[in-house]
Order: C-alpha cells, then structure tokens, then sequence
C-alpha cells in the first residue's frame, strides 16, 4: 500500500462522516453563534468544506502563501447556504482525493511549506501537512459543529458508533 492509499484509506470514511454532519446544518442557523467570539455556524461549517479543498492544493503543490507579495490574499468561505456548503465540500472531496491519490511515495515525503507574505509559517513532509493541518485539524472543527448543533437541539449523527441521538449508529 503506498502512502497515498493508506492516507486515503482514512480519508474517505472522515469525509463521508463529516458530509453527515454538515447536512444537519439549517440555513436559520447559519449566523448562529455561541458565544460572541465564537464563529458563526456557517463560517464554521464553511470552513470545514475549504479546509477539505486545501488537501488538493497540499497534494498539488510544494508550497503555499496564504498572503502572497505580489497577489491578493487568501480569501475565506463566506457560504450564504448550507447548499453551497455541500456543493463546495463534495469538490474539494473529490478534488482532494484525486490530488492525493497521484502522489508517490517520495512526493509524500517531500517538504511543504506554507508561507504568509512570503515568510515561512511551518515546513513538514506533505503527508504530515495532509493528516495534521488538513484531516485532524477538519475533525477539530467537525467537533466544534457538533457543539454548535447540539446547543440548538440538532440531533448528532453517530461519527464512530451510535450517538445520543442515533442509537444505532
């Protein structure tokens, strides 16, 4: 199994559980916030979906610079529907998976770099990037949506087994 494949192997899964998740995300609610510096539900859930994106653009670069000197900065998500949410979030899926799956081995390996304004923020292998500022990071957020939704009385699909609100998972 190349490293591609064993990180697409957990990939796919996190996405279908995440997709779940967004789902349950009412557009009344999309300007919902828990706490005054919280971010609002949508940002959040915007978020998740072009933080998904970015594993294409981890897979298909050596480098990115969220602030570039010569270009406009990286603009953020501002979804006004959860369907433009999903819309966005199932292209970066595929996006991310077919990027992914065309890196070998040594290009896993490889250093990338993200810089803002051309200075370097951090510099690890691509699949360290891939699994800790891409997945785990999106899983960070996809909890914090949880709460979100929890606290308007959303039920919570079962991410790993059953949950309180699906018994059977």
């Amino acid at each position: 199994m190349t490293i591609a494949q064993g990180f697409l192997a957990y990939f796919d899964p996190e996405m279908k559980n995440t997709r779940r998740m967004l789902e349950r995300v009412p557009d009344e609610a999309l300007d919902y916030k828990p706490h005054p510096k919280s971010m609002a539900m949508g940002k959040l859930a915007g978020h998740i979906a072009e933080m998904v994106e970015w594993g294409a653009t981890t897979a298909a670069h050596d480098s990115f610079d969220i602030q570039p000197p010569d270009g406009p900065p990286l603009e953020q998500f501002s979804p006004t529907s959860v369907k433009e949410i999903l819309e966005r979030f199932d292209n970066a899926v595929a996006q991310t998976a077919e990027a992914v799956a065309a890196v070998d081995d040594d290009g896993m390996r490889q250093q990338w770099t993200l810089f803002k304004a051309g200075s370097v923020i951090f510099a690890m292998p691509r699949i360290a990037v891939l699994q800790t500022m891409i997945l785990s990071h999106m899983v960070h957020h996809r909890a914090q949506l949880g709460v979100y939704l929890r606290l308007n009385d959303i039920p919570i699909p079962g991410m790993y087994g059953p949950s309180a609100d699906e018994p059977q998972g």
